[in-house]
This record gives structure tokens, C-alpha cells and sequence, in this order.
């Protein structure tokens, strides 16, 4: 049996964030001691690290709850968990797209401002305050 602590400290998980899991119900509740003290299983380790590797990798608290699901039936097709992952891959895929959009247009500005004269004469202050200086969206 392992106290929150110890969870913790093998897992890198902050012990607030375990007890939000546990609350959400990603995290099976802890047992208690007489003393009050959460105790976790092995399970409930293996539990915490896939939850935190999903994390790692970008899926949301939802998409977590249903590969545990998945993960608790074991009967079931992977194919929708094979769609969650389709899904959250196309996500980053979407994110990496508008970051190297920003990536372009933060280079535009820099390079816009010699760095010399004043800041109400600054390229970087008027493209900051008025976005007709961008080139498009972001």
C-alpha cells in the first residue's frame, strides 16, 4: 500500500492533482487508514502512470475517463480507442500548425524593430497594440 505521498513521489504527480482524480473520478477513491491516510494499491499506481503518460501526451481528463473505460473491458474493440488517439494526434497536428503561424508572425515583428530610437517609435509596441500590423489571423 502506498500514502499519497509516496503516489506522488513515483508517479511526479503533484499530490493536489491525485486528489483531483480521485474527485473526478479518474483515480479509484483511496482507502483509509484509522488514522484518516489515503492508501493506494498497486493498481492504483498503474492507474496514476497511465493517467500521467495520457496527460504527457496531450489527452483531456475525458478522453482519459474513456480509455479507462476501454482499459476495464478488456472484450471491448480498440477501435475507439484507436479513434481517441486519431483524434488527439489530428489536435496537435492543428496546435502545430497555428504555433508555427505565430512562430512566422513573431519573427515578422522582431525583425520589424531595429531596437534603435525610442519605444513609441517601436515596431514590436504598434504591432502589439494594433493588429491591422499582422499579416492575418492568429
Amino acid at each position: 500500500m502506498f500514502s499519497i505521498g509516496q503516489l506522488s513521489k513515483q508517479t511526479g504527480v503533484k499530490v493536489p492533482t491525485i486528489r483531483y482524480y480521485e474527485q473526478v473520478g479518474l483515480l479509484v477513491s483511496a482507502g483509509r487508514t484509522e488514522g484518516n491516510q489515503r492508501r493506494y494499491d498497486k493498481e492504483g499506481l498503474e492507474r496514476l502512470g497511465f493517467i500521467r503518460h495520457a496527460r504527457d501526451l496531450g489527452f483531456s481528463i475525458e478522453a482519459i475517463t474513456a480509455l479507462i473505460d476501454l482499459q476495464q473491458h478488456p472484450d471491448r474493440s480498440c477501435q475507439e480507442a484507436t479513434e481517441i488517439a486519431q483524434h488527439q494526434l489530428t489536435d496537435v497536428r492543428e496546435k502545430l500548425l497555428r504555433l508555427k503561424a505565430l512562430e512566422t508572425e513573431l519573427v515578422r515583428i522582431a525583425d520589424g524593430c531595429d531596437g534603435e530610437g525610442s519605444s513609441e517609435e517601436c515596431y514590436v509596441l504598434a504591432s502589439l497594440a494594433d493588429h491591422e500590423h499582422c499579416r492575418g489571423e492568429h
